[in-house]
């Protein structure tokens, strides 16, 4: 994977639809629980997320006090050039690359010509919607 830009964030600072890094893997974050600062100890949140490229259910509990790790998520737009049966390739509309991605099931109408909106971290690319 590219170098992904990344920065910190407090857990108690995250909220929902956010982004958080776990494991390594970008998840949109679903909910955040948080819980009272015990006799001892300091108040700690559940943030349940979902992988954004591979829809994997991923859960973070830390202390509300400590860092967490905020992947930089790219939006962009770009053009369908083709698709290629299981494969769509993309043209960016801003630096006008072409990448190769897996043709999202859940988009229908992708073909030649059509504009989507997308997201990016690092090497990895997914088209969120049609324009």
């Amino acid at each position: 994977m590219a170098d992904a830009e990344k920065k910190f964030t407090r857990v108690g600072q995250l909220k929902e639809g956010g982004y958080v890094l776990i494991d390594e893997i970008p998840c949109q974050i679903k909910s955040v629980e948080k819980s009272k600062p015990g006799k001892h100890g300091a108040a700690k949140a559940r943030v349940t997320a979902i992988g954004v490229f591979n829809n994997a259910k991923k859960t973070l509990l830390k202390s509300t006090g400590m860092d967490a790790e905020v992947p930089m998520i790219r939006k962009g737009s770009a053009q369908v050039v083709a698709v290629m049966g299981d494969l769509i390739q993309i043209m960016d509309l801003e630096d006008y690359s072409t990448k190769d991605i897996k043709n999202p099931k859940e988009i229908a109408g992708l073909a030649s010509g059509v504009e989507v909106e997308f997201i990016a971290y690092g090497d990895e690319l997914k088209v969120v919607r049609k324009r």
